[in-house]
């Protein structure tokens, strides 16, 4: 197994009623198979699954990255400017 730690920012941090939580996760698994989990074992978070932006060590992730060993992901909503 992976660990790794996952990061809430903005609304989903309300949403996830967390700033952060430890997973184990297989090795292979995607940034869309971690949304896929966290959209079951998190209810609140399934609706914003779909447009978060993921990154991973600090650098932007598309849903096809695969998670490496012992990974940082944060997770962001998607924001506007103006």
């Amino acid at each position: 197994m992976n660990r790794v730690k996952l990061l809430f920012f903005a609304t989903l941090r309300d949403r996830a009623g967390t700033r952060s939580i430890e997973l184990d996760i297989p090795p292979d698994l995607t940034v869309r198979g971690l949304k896929d989990r966290l959209s079951v074992d998190y209810p609140n978070l399934k609706e914003s699954m779909s447009s978060v932006l993921t990154t991973i060590n600090r650098e932007y992730a598309f849903d096809d990255a695969v998670i490496p060993q012992d990974a940082e992901l944060a997770m962001f909503p998607p924001v506007s400017g103006g």
